[in-house]
């Protein structure tokens, strides 16, 4: 795996081709004095469950991990906080809208895309959403389903935080459960 800041090579504010490693998160350019930070983008999950104690999944539509499960969620756009991202997301790809939502926690992750790996912070949250009588795969997503939370086999998700969250959602219920 490459860091992210190893494609850099040239100072994205001046184009001086002095830009170099200043720690082991940033470069900085010696032209003009630019430090370049490499962050963790935001991303967002939703776990969604029914009455009947089943959990919404999706399966994927696009690379990466193509036709793998998937929980619903996405990237946190400029300008959104991860609440509103986490709503956002839900409703492009099911067509349900959240009612009410928890933050339980985060992961990080690597999100392989376009030949880069991305570095995000995953954040977890536990969504209610309203009626889901007219829940359909929409987005990037290629279809959606209601799998009953004994059955959940987390080896069949294909991203690693999603995988590494479901067992730690999982794990939660267990013990909450006397």
């Amino acid at each position: 795996m490459q860091h992210p800041l190893e494609r850099f090579r040239y100072c994205p504010l001046c184009g001086s081709s002095h830009f170099s490693v200043h720690n082991e998160k940033s470069r900085q350019c010696a032209d003009c004095g630019f430090t370049y930070y490499a962050n963790p983008s935001s991303a967002t999950v939703a776990l969604i469950v029914n009455d009947r104690d089943e959990l919404l999944v999706a399966r994927r539509k696009k690379e990466p991990v193509r036709g793998t499960l998937d929980l619903p969620g996405g990237f946190v756009d400029m300008e959104e906080t991860a609440e509103e991202g986490v709503c956002r997301e839900v409703k492009e790809e099911t067509g349900l809208d959240v009612v009410a939502l928890e933050y339980l926690f985060s992961l990080p992750n690597i999100y392989p895309y376009s030949g880069v790996d991305i570095h995000t912070l995953d954040l977890f949250y536990r969504c209610r959403v309203g009626d889901t009588s007219h829940v359909s795969a929409m987005d990037d997503v290629a279809e959606v389903m209601w799998i009953p939370i004994a059955e959940i086999d987390p080896g069949q998700f294909g991203l690693r935080s999603i995988r590494q969250g479901l067992m730690r959602f999982l794990e939660v219920r267990k013990q909450a459960i006397p």
